[in-house]
């Protein structure tokens, strides 16, 4: 056999998926999602070996949503698909993760490099010999692509997708030919980690800025911040919590930004989204002569349609890329470096209390006889009652996603939510990579609020909780349909039906244990009040799920102030 003078040459010799495996190991993943193929078959031999966990999902949907809500808890994730009907099934999770700006890589087994330089006629082709067509699809919803064609080049461009996967938040896209799967690359590389610092600013321009921002933020009378969801995707989160509670000054979150901020602490005002807004908050913002925005996302949904009334000549921006000062913007400079100064350097501010915001139940829906309808009203400053600090909550886009910005959380509580992108049925998978997440770091509850259409799209995921012995409390919100779009358009129609099952009945469908695992019915105010109360219960010790029924057209005023607004942004010519 010829030598190869390459691989000769290599001090430590290392098969290139298993220098790929243990990148990924060395950046935080633990648990790869995704569906085999044969074009990944090889590849993921090399899984077990590195000290990773295949969790093997359901469909490649599905996965992708797991993957998303694995990235939003440990940080970073990992999923694999086949060529062509596996990658472009996963697409839709992608574009979310894309657009919300969750970190995954994502793998692709493919064909061997010389059938497709061959064009050979392959399944899972379109048949026409391009077996660029699936790559380019994925072009505008990745922020790097690796295709490892070549083993000398191999290294350098895993690497390279895994640093700006992590440093820019959004997926990365690796193809991995089946002939490249065993070829040898340098191991040596591996004793040096990988560099996921974030570029630092140049320091004249950073202090330029700084010294800009201090002179509005001193000038200020009356200034107030709010906390965003790039904040967390990029990673800043403890240089807000140091600017938050040092600088004293009413503090407030988008509801893409819940879970970013201590809701214990004192100066913490609730959730602002315009006319959607907690009680007394959207006032005391709008009324601010100075607003500190960390990582906003301006979105329709995120403002309640649009409703966001703080004048830019009143804002400060702080993004990853750039900072905004009323119109006077700032490319090259990122919030991190920006904040810290601030903080730093910022002395005494004026300061005025904001609203304080509390899980406390109107006296109008605190009824709690044995007929008495579970209402949304009640619902979710209940739960805000309930939850423990350090949860990982997940709503899904519709009733839950509004009525979480109804419930104060406790210290530490992390919240997932697909407020842009919208994706239905996304939380299930999100849930199931959240609790894989979660016993992963220390066992942290997980806790689903989903409603009954889009636990229908989704629910082979809690066959994929079982199969992992995970634990969450998954809540279906059992509404008779599409709630959201019923507000939007077609409260009576019948494309907003769904229809009825026996939805707990699945937990002993898809296999679980009767002794790990429980399933309940609320229908009452007072069945769920005593649910909430049971210690078995809220302790999670193994997977349970509870149908909880609500009346069909009973919604979270922020849902319905939204979803009209929404329906006048369609009806525009």
């Amino acid at each position: 056999m010829a030598t190869d003078i390459r691989t000769s040459e290599l001090k430590s010799p290392i098969d290139v998926a298993e220098y790929l495996f243990r990148r990924l190991h060395e950046v935080g993943v633990r648990g790869v999602h995704g569906v085999p193929g044969d074009y990944n078959l090889v590849a993921l031999d090399y899984i077990p070996k590195v000290g990773l966990n295949w969790v093997g999902n359901c469909n490649e949907l599905n996965a992708g949503y797991a993957a998303d809500g694995y990235a939003r808890v440990k940080g970073i994730s990992a999923v694999v698909t086949t060529f062509g009907v596996g990658e472009l099934s996963l697409l839709n999770a992608i574009a979310g993760a894309y657009s919300e700006y969750v970190p995954i890589v994502h793998i692709v087994g493919t064909p061997s490099t010389l059938s497709q330089r061959d064009g050979m006629l392959l399944h899972h082709t379109l048949g026409n010999g391009n077996f660029e067509v699936f790559t380019n699809m994925s072009q505008n919803i990745s922020c790097a692509m690796a295709k490892l064609n070549y083993p000398h080049e191999a290294a350098t461009l895993i690497d390279n997708a895994i640093r700006e996967c992590w440093v820019q938040s959004r997926p990365v896209y690796i193809t991995l030919p089946t002939d490249m799967v065993q070829k040898k690359v340098e191991g040596e590389r591996l004793k040096t980690p990988i560099d996921l610092s974030f570029p630092a600013n140049p320091v004249e321009k950073e202090d330029y800025v700084v010294d800009v921002v201090l002179k509005y933020l001193h000038a200020a009378k009356n200034p107030i911040i709010i906390v965003d969801a790039c904040a967390i995707r990029h990673r800043a989160l403890d240089e807000v919590h140091e600017l938050v509670e040092k600088s004293g000054l009413p503090t407030f979150v988008a509801p893409m930004g819940k879970g970013a901020v201590n809701e214990t602490l004192p100066n913490y005002g609730g959730v602002y989204a315009g006319n959607g807004s907690n009680a007394g908050v959207a006032e005391r913002v709008e009324s601010s002569d100075l607003v500190l925005t960390i990582g906003s996302i301006k979105s329709d949904f995120n403002t309640a349609g649009f409703t966001y009334r703080v004048s830019q000549l009143a804002t400060i921006d702080f993004h990853s890329t750039y900072m905004r000062v009323r119109y006077s913007e700032y490319p090259g400079v990122s919030m991190h470096g920006v904040l810290r100064k601030v903080t730093a350097r910022m002395g005494k501010l004026n300061v005025q209390a904001g609203p304080v915001p509390h899980n406390n139940i109107a006296e109008k829906d605190q009824g709690m006889s044995q007929e008495e309808p579970i209402t949304h009203d009640w619902l979710w400053p209940r739960v805000g009652q309930w939850l423990r600090p350090d949860d990982i909550v997940i709503t899904e886009t519709g009733t839950a996603n509004f009525g979480i910005w109804e419930t104060k959380f406790p210290k530490g509580v992390t919240a997932l939510s697909q407020v842009l992108w919208g994706s239905i049925g996304y939380s299930v998978g999100a849930c199931q990579g959240a609790a894989l997440a979660a016993k992963e770091t220390g066992n942290r509850r997980t806790i689903l609020f989903v409603g009954d259409g889009s636990f229908e799209l989704t629910a082979q995921e809690v066959s994929t909780m079982i199969r992992n012995d995970l634990k969450p409390v998954i809540f279906v919100i059992c509404n008779e349909g599409y709630t959201i779009e019923r507000y939007i358009h077609g409260m009576d129609a019948g494309y907003n039906d769904i229809q009825q099952w026996k939805f707990k009945d699945l937990v002993g469908v898809f296999g679980a244990d009767p002794k790990k695992s429980k399933t309940y019915q609320v229908k009452t105010k007072q069945e769920a009040e005593d649910l909430f109360k049971d210690q078995n219960f809220c302790s999670a010790p193994y997977l349970q799920f509870v149908e909880l029924y609500m009346p069909k057209e009973d919604a979270p005023k922020a849902l319905k102030l939204t979803a009209e607004a929404s329906a006048k942004t369609n009806a525009k010519e």
